[in-house]
């Protein structure tokens, strides 16, 4: 769905939480690292100086559009294909990006983490940057359409009292959105109800989960969002099985939900499934692609099934320090 036609309705900007913190889902060993299951080759994507430091979170709409945020100063990338690189869309005021705020136009979202939704893009924030000694972990929805230079958050849901105290720094790296269809396909377990996951449970929580992940502990936490308004219940805590998280990416041909660490974790990544229990469990961990040095790769993306060649798809990593004058690289994975 084009997020040209996205809905926006704004709610209030600070809600607790509709039920207690739910329990956290056992660890288990986390599988040995093996070998990236795609090509060793990594393509430099972007042109140089484009971005600068702090791109920090990706998220394809369509084989030609993805979608980028900076952390400071808080800003929102339409990004299309030019070639074998990603360059900013000229149209619709979108050529130096978007200022991003929260919902009464104050302050600067420390975005990290980006996803395309049917209900918006949303961002996952740590803090303020106009505050930027507190810890302020929330999920921001912005409405894209419009040509003006500056996005006000049409949904803001402060998470603060719901997740472990944490750094201003250690929040809400990462964030990616699964569908109702494929957890109750799958028979995810919902730890709020202590059964499996009825999305009838959650009024106006729209057509699926979102799941973020905090930097400070490596932990998945699963939301149902109130798309009316700013409540909010946690449905799972999750381990992603590394001890810090900075993107998530669900793939819908396999159903995995990807967890990505950047150079803390040597760039690896793990897949993460539904199991017998009903629970999401790390299922398996990935070397990066050996032609790629050990950024600090904060954002993670994977193309669209349709855009499979050779048995091939495109990924992308963004680079929050913008090494070499450079934020955005590509490679491959296999379309299993």
């Amino acid at each position: 769905m084009s997020v040209l036609a996205l809905a926006a309705g704004a709610g209030a900007a600070h809600a607790a939480p509709t039920a207690a913190p739910a329990a956290a889902t056992p660890a288990a060993a986390t599988p040995k690292a093996t070998a990236w299951p795609g090509g060793s080759k990594v393509s430099i994507a972007d042109d140089a100086g484009v971005f600068g430091s702090n791109l920090s979170g990706v998220s394809y709409e369509s084989p030609s559009v993805l979608w980028a945020v900076k952390n400071g100063p808080s800003t929102l990338y339409r990004l299309v294909q030019d070639g074998s690189k990603w360059r900013p869309d000229t149209t619709n005021g979108w050529s130096e990006g978007k200022a991003l705020h929260y919902a009464d136009g104050s302050g600067d979202p420390d975005a990290e983490g980006v996803v395309v939704t049917p209900d918006g893009v949303f961002t996952s924030t740590e803090r303020d940057n106009d505050n930027g000694d507190t810890s302020k972990p929330a999920v921001l929805r912005y409405a894209v359409s419009g040509s003006g230079k500056a996005l006000n958050a049409t949904g803001e849901w402060d998470l603060t009292s719901d997740l472990p105290s944490v750094e201003p720094n250690k929040g809400l790296e990462a964030i990616a959105w699964v569908p109702d269809s494929a957890l109750t396909a799958h028979k995810f377990r919902d730890e709020h109800t202590k059964a499996a996951y009825n999305p009838a449970s959650y009024p106006n929580h729209g057509t699926g989960l979102y799941f973020v992940g905090l930097e400070a502990n490596g932990k998945v936490y699963a939301y149902a969002l109130d798309q009316s308004g700013s409540k909010y219940t946690r449905v799972a805590t999750i381990d992603s099985g590394f001890p810090a998280v900075m993107d998530l990416e669900y793939e819908p041909a396999t159903g995995h939900l990807w967890a990505e660490c950047d150079n803390t974790c040597k760039g690896r990544t793990t897949t993460l499934d539904v199991n017998a229990t009903g629970a999401f469990a790390v299922t398996a961990q990935y070397d990066r692609p050996s032609g790629m040095a050990n950024y600090n790769n904060e954002g993670f993306a994977i193309a669209p099934q349709s855009t499979c060649a050779n048995g091939t798809k495109q990924v992308v990593w963004s680079d929050d320090d913008n090494d070499d004058n450079h934020a955005l690289r590509t490679g491959t994975l296999a379309c299993k």
